[in-house]
């Protein structure tokens, strides 16, 4: 059995399938006209940049140019002279070990030195304390004894004079500072 299909429906389904291709065409050609605008604004802003970004951009390559080698020598003398500030840094290392070595002797012979002078002044100045005291000793002593016989003989004097004059007043031995023997 076969259906027939009528035929306005092949009519109707194919005006909505013209409607269709004729609505895309019409959008196609909408997008069509939206690009081209894009497309010229697009033109513009290519234009400008290549008026303002290319010549920066030739610029800067010819600086870069220019500078490169300037640079390469740069870095080169940079290098030489830190390897020439690390061998002097390492003699300056040395040569101040050396003279940290040095000074540590000098220090100690110093110390050696003030140490023998000190027991060398100690000694003298012992050595002229007992001198001192043997000679105060040795005077004083003697001293003491001239002394006492003199204010003996004072004392005797007086005694013998004391007869002849009893209206003259008696001395003790303390006025001689006690050296009455």
């Amino acid at each position: 059995m076969q259906h027939e299909i009528p035929t306005w429906i092949y009519v109707v389904i194919s005006g909505v399938t013209a409607g269709a291709v004729l609505l895309q065409a019409v959008v196609l050609v909408g997008m069509l006209f939206a690009l081209k605008g894009a497309l010229g604004r697009l033109n513009e802003v290519t234009k400008k940049a290549e008026e303002s970004v290319l010549p920066t951009v030739e610029s800067a390559r010819r600086l870069l140019e220019d500078v490169s080698p300037k640079l390469k020598v740069a870095a080169q003398n940079a290098l030489e002279v830190s390897q020439t500030a690390k061998e002097v840094s390492l003699r300056v290392r040395a040569e101040s070990a050396k003279m940290a070595g040095a000074l540590d002797d000098l220090l100690e012979k110093a110390a050696v030195q003030a140490d023998r002078v000190d027991e060398m002044v100690t000694g003298t100045l012992n050595s002229v304390a007992h001198a001192t005291a043997t000679v105060q000793k040795a005077v004083s002593g003697p001293a003491r004894q001239v002394s006492a016989v003199l204010s003996g003989l004072q004392a005797g004097f007086r005694t013998l004079r004391g007869k002849e004059r009893a209206s003259e007043p008696e001395v003790h031995a303390g006025a001689d500072n006690d050296h009455f023997v």
